[in-house]
């Protein structure tokens, strides 16, 4: 049943990332590679914030 939470979580995680990641590459002007990765980065990050903001009003 474990594996089972852990493949949600990932694919929620994944849920929010890719639009976020879009976002990203809708609003930067130029596609260096360090600009991809700081915003595959902050996507990331905001991905988990959203999980948890999520979690955190459902009280699951």
């Amino acid at each position: 049943m474990k594996s089972r939470r852990t493949l949600l979580a990932v694919a929620e995680v994944a849920a929010w990332w890719v639009p976020l990641a879009a976002l990203w590459l809708v609003l930067v002007s130029t596609l260096d590679p360090l600009e991809l990765a700081v915003g595959a980065g902050a996507s990331a990050v905001a991905a988990f914030v959203a999980r948890g903001a999520r979690r955190a009003v459902t009280g699951r």
